[in-house]
């Protein structure tokens, strides 16, 4: 199938309709269809404001990014950018274009498109 690799970056103290935005997204996405997406807690960064933050034990959460990611198509990718549009959520995000299946599908899985030859 064709699509794209759609990767957003939150902080992780960053909240959308009182909870935490990555969780937000994560369950937003589940909502309208998308088949599946993961979240990942940074260990070290920098932004915009060239700020460098690190996990430390010590360190209270908060200052580093969360970074959620999913591979969908086109129009799935739409409709996310689009909720968060609505929400008014600043996030960052990368737009990549993907060619994904799955190998040796389940027969419910949707069928390749466009993929390479069996």
């Amino acid at each position: 199938m064709q699509g794209c690799f759609l990767r957003f970056y939150l902080h992780e103290n960053q909240r959308c309709r009182g909870k935490l935005a990555w969780e937000w997204l994560l369950e937003e996405a589940n909502r309208l269809g998308v088949r599946g997406g993961t979240a990942f807690r940074a260990m070290a960064g920098f932004g915009h404001h060239r700020h460098l933050s690190e996990d430390h034990f010590f360190e209270l959460a908060g200052n580093l990014a969360v970074e959620v990611e999913f591979i969908v198509t086109e129009a799935e990718s739409a409709r996310l950018l689009d909720a968060l549009r609505r929400e008014q959520l600043r996030v960052f995000y990368a737009h990549i274009p993907a060619r994904f299946g799955v190998v040796n599908p389940a027969s419910g899985d949707p069928p390749e498109n466009g993929g390479p030859a069996s």
